[in-house]
């Protein structure tokens, strides 16, 4: 009998224990999922600023129908290089966008992109576009379809003819190509359509000085229309201002820049030159620049020099309408393509009643008022 009862005693005893366990096991397990189901719980709604103005934005798009969700031309596949300057912000890409004809309005282009928070995602460089391309696809195609590219840095006071050779060289584009087109007439700019009648009518001045970005193997009318916009947008609307202010127009500012470029060296000394060939041209005083003359004389065919050396006949024999040692007042056109300082030194010349310079040999230039002091200037000059 008391072998049943121990028995039975001890089955209580396990039976006990196994519940107590079982019990503190539940009992935990119920704490954790409360907790977990606690924290998993949705926060409440809130609005904020953010959310109302995505809110209007989206409202905004909508209403704008088919200048959101239409192309410009579905039926042209031509394709078109454009290209995003670093650090240019949403609002100048759509501008960019919409004066080559690639998107209907740029203010919708900026609150879509905003909208779709794609606002740091577009990145510097060159791109493929066309007109038959929605708004969403050029968005799309500006953040992920950068073309493989060259750098390529043309220096100031560069002729076109170096221009060429250095993007054949980089494999940009054919060299004879680009040449052909920037001889060629060209009026399709407005900054072009103000030069006088006799003027030359090439893009010599315009292909602006700078660091590119360029696509490899691409049409020189692409390269060309990347180096145009980039002057229109560096000779803006201050420097435009600065010119109508002066009475002056883009081609006259842009030709005599390019004889100043040539002529300086030293960078403080580009306002001083501006000076002294503005104080010719208000007396009619021919500019006799050597560069001008150079320009006239072109590019050696052999060596490729585009600035060769001249002899003092030259100065008075190279019969050329470029040639200011023959000719008064400005030459028919730019002689290279000036940098934005030699731009800005013409508009804003040093006020100097100089008519002269001698150049020395560091790059550094002696200025005087008179013939005489010139002379003497020059004489203590080929002493030395």
């Amino acid at each position: 009998m008391s072998r049943v009862i121990r028995a039975l005693l001890q089955a209580a005893t396990i039976t006990v224990t196994v519940l107590v366990i079982a019990a503190i096991l539940g009992g935990s397990f119920w704490y954790i999922w409360r907790e977990a189901k606690a924290r998993s719980a949705p926060e409440p709604y809130e609005i904020t600023i953010a959310k109302l103005e995505q809110a209007v934005f989206g409202l905004y798009l909508r209403a704008q129908g088919d200048l959101v969700t239409e192309p410009v031309d579905p039926h042209d596949p031509t394709e078109i290089t454009f290209v995003v300057r670093p650090g240019q912000s949403v609002l100048g890409i759509a501008h960019g966008l919409e004066e080559m004809g690639l998107i209907h309005d740029a203010g919708i282009f900026r609150r879509y992109v905003q909208f779709s928070g794609a606002d740091e995602d577009i990145q510097a460089g060159a791109y493929i576009l066309r007109r038959d391309m929605t708004m969403e696809q050029i968005m799309l195609q500006l953040q992920r379809g950068l073309l493989p590219t060259v750098t390529v840095t043309i220096p100031e006071g560069w002729r076109s003819e170096q221009i060429a050779r250095l993007l054949e060289e980089r494999g940009v584009t054919s060299a004879d190509e680009f040449l052909a087109l920037v001889r060629a007439d060209h009026d399709d700019w407005p900054f072009l359509a103000d030069r006088p009648i006799g003027s030359a009518r090439g893009l010599e001045g315009f292909l602006f000085p700078d660091t590119y970005q360029l696509p490899r193997n691409t049409p020189a009318e692409n390269v060309i229309e990347i180096m145009l916009r980039n002057f229109d947008w560096r000779f803006g609307g201050e420097l435009r201002e600065m010119a109508e202010e002066r009475g002056i127009s883009i081609h006259e500012v842009v030709t005599l820049a390019a004889i100043v470029e040539r002529e300086a060296v030293v960078a403080t000394e580009r306002p001083v030159i501006a000076s002294v060939f503005w104080n010719r041209l208000n007396i009619g005083m021919r500019l006799q620049a050597d560069p001008t003359v150079q320009y006239a004389l072109g590019c050696n065919a052999d060596t490729g020099e585009c600035w060769q050396q001249l002899t003092r006949e030259q100065l008075n024999s190279v019969q050329s309408p470029f040639n200011t040692y023959l000719h008064p007042g400005l030459t028919p056109g730019p002689i290279c393509n000036p940098g934005l300082a030699s731009i800005r030194a013409v508009l804003e010349p040093a006020e100097t009643n100089y008519l002269f310079f001698v150049s020395l040999d560091d790059g550094e230039h002696i200025f005087s008022e008179t013939y005489e002091e010139h002379l003497q200037h020059d004489a203590a000059r080929n002493r030395q």
